[in-house]
């Protein structure tokens, strides 16, 4: 966070994310510089700057030296967007500056130019008297400029002119010069800096960065951002802390409607915990989870599935399967499926679906299917376990019942290993394995930790058929499977170990 002083009034971006981060957005009658590589989506977030302004009635200038009025007309409209009532100041060399007999002058080309370019600015600003400008971009001043305190001196002078005119400015920068250069950054009254990342695999990756803010609080660090038809969609960046608010979470616990598997689990999953559902593939860890949304749903709660390995219609099959009636929890929208394309999403973007259903759906059960899609999605991000964590705090201050699906890699012997170490994130883990008896491949279920309360330390045998999920009596004579060794009692041997910590 930054330095605190008297608040000033702000000035909404329109965007809301943005305006979040900005604690309401910029400071009202400062100039702030937007720094970004090309592509990275600086004009598009001055154009909902200003349009943002001309909504609220307010005056508003567009200043641009790089492109026509035509072309910032026509990127405008592939957003949908709309420049009526927004001035245009078109400040480029003009046809006339290529004819030859004009490539030379008795004075410097790029002092006139300079002199030329600061009294359109003025001149206009003084005329329409504007209470929003965007100066597009400060590439062209640097090079009129052609020495550093020349150029300096112009964005101070700049900088005195604005501020006696009750003007917000941001000033667009492509960072096209020595990238050490920051003399920007010290003059400007705020800096964010837009960034474009391209993974070796998937659509690019945008982020934004407030640096600097001078007397106002902001959300620090990165947010993820997306460019649609529209304009920027931010993902403010999850701060559990923020969402301590007091909620009203249920006394009662989440049954399952198996009643031996809610012995297992001490009765049932109390709202505002999490849990983890590890085991090799196949031996049922969605199907599990589905269980508890259905049993949610049946008593009137709504739910939410995010799957990155399975598609959608395959969790309808499922679930019908499995007796809910699909047409009508949908229809109520008491029932969410996001399936996730992992090649296109950000850590950030996924938690906006994830705070979407639980703030606006009001969901009470949440499912993300899986870990491994999640990881395997974004294998350049760094600190997901991170946000992971901060993920499950924010669930659990909503009161909601989250349940994680890990799947261990490999399916016989006891070097069963998880991608990430999650077992230290949930509240409890359910453990899932394969055992072999009397010549068969069966399925046993045990509950490794409850921080809630009490749990049975008993295996059962677990096995799912047409008519759902099915829960055995304790197997007394089953030994040796958590560790994976190869003891046992009687006529049923493991096959396969327990979760890797």
């Amino acid at each position: 966070m930054s330095e605190v002083s008297e608040p000033k009034k702000s000035v909404s971006t329109g965007i809301r994310g943005l305006d979040h981060i900005l604690n309401g957005g910029f400071t009202a009658n400062r100039m702030c510089l937007i720094e970004g590589t090309p592509g990275a989506g600086k004009t598009t977030l001055a154009l909902q700057f200003v349009l943002a302004g001309r909504d609220q009635g307010e005056s508003v200038m567009y200043i641009t030296l790089s492109e026509t009025a035509e072309e910032l007309k026509a990127g405008a409209e592939s957003h949908g967007m709309n420049l009526d009532n927004v001035e245009i100041v078109e400040i480029i060399p003009q046809e006339e500056e290529l004819d030859p007999d004009n490539q030379f002058s008795m004075f410097p080309s790029w002092e006139a130019q300079l002199s030329q370019t600061t009294q359109t600015i003025l001149s206009r600003v003084d005329q329409s008297r504007p209470l929003r400008v965007v100066i597009d971009s400060l590439s062209e001043l640097r090079l009129q400029s052609q020495n550093a305190l020349r150029f300096r001196r112009q964005i101070l002078s700049l900088k005195q002119f604005f501020l006696g005119r009750n003007c917000t400015v941001l000033m667009l920068d492509d960072k096209s010069s020595d990238m050490t250069d920051i003399q920007m950054q010290s003059i400007a009254h705020g800096v964010l800096q837009l960034e474009q990342l391209s993974p070796e695999y998937g659509s690019d990756r945008r982020r934004l960065h407030v640096t600097k803010m001078r007397g106002k609080n902001y959300s620090g660090g990165f947010h993820d951002f997306i460019i649609e038809e529209g304009g920027l969609v931010v993902f403010p960046r999850l701060i559990a802390a923020e969402h301590t608010e007091d909620v009203e979470i249920p006394t009662y616990i989440l049954s399952s409607g198996i009643k031996q598997l809610d012995d297992l689990l001490g009765g049932g999953i109390e709202y505002g915990t999490s849990v983890l559902l590890t085991g090799p593939a196949g031996s049922g860890k969605s199907t599990l989870s589905y269980q508890y949304v259905k049993a949610a749903l049946d008593r009137g709660d709504s739910a939410a599935i995010f799957t990155f390995d399975e598609r959608r219609v395959s969790i309808l099959r499922r679930a019908l399967s499995m007796g809910t009636d699909i047409e009508e929890v949908i229809d109520s929208n008491r029932l969410t499926i996001q399936q996730v394309d992992p090649g296109e999403l950000s850590p950030g973007q996924f938690c906006d679906f994830v705070r979407h259903a639980v703030d606006v759906e009001k969901v009470s059960v949440v499912v993300i299917d899986s870990l491994n899609g999640f990881l395997a999605s974004m294998p350049e991000e760094r600190y997901l376990v991170i946000q992971m964590h901060e993920l499950l705090t924010y669930l659990g201050h909503k009161g909601i019942v989250s349940f994680l699906i890990v799947a261990q890699h490999g399916l016989l012997g006891s070097a069963m290993v998880t991608p990430i170490d999650t077992t230290y994130l949930a509240d409890a883990v359910v453990l899932l394995r394969y055992f072999e008896t009397a010549g068969q491949v069966k399925r046993a279920i045990s509950v490794m930790k409850k921080r809630s309360g009490n749990h049975e330390k008993t295996i059962r045998e677990f096995s799912l058929d047409n008519d759902g999920i099915h829960i055995g009596e304790p197997l007394a004579s089953f030994h040796g499977v958590l560790t994976g060794t190869p003891e046992y009692t009687g006529d049923i041997k493991p096959l396969i170990g327990g979760i890797n910590e």
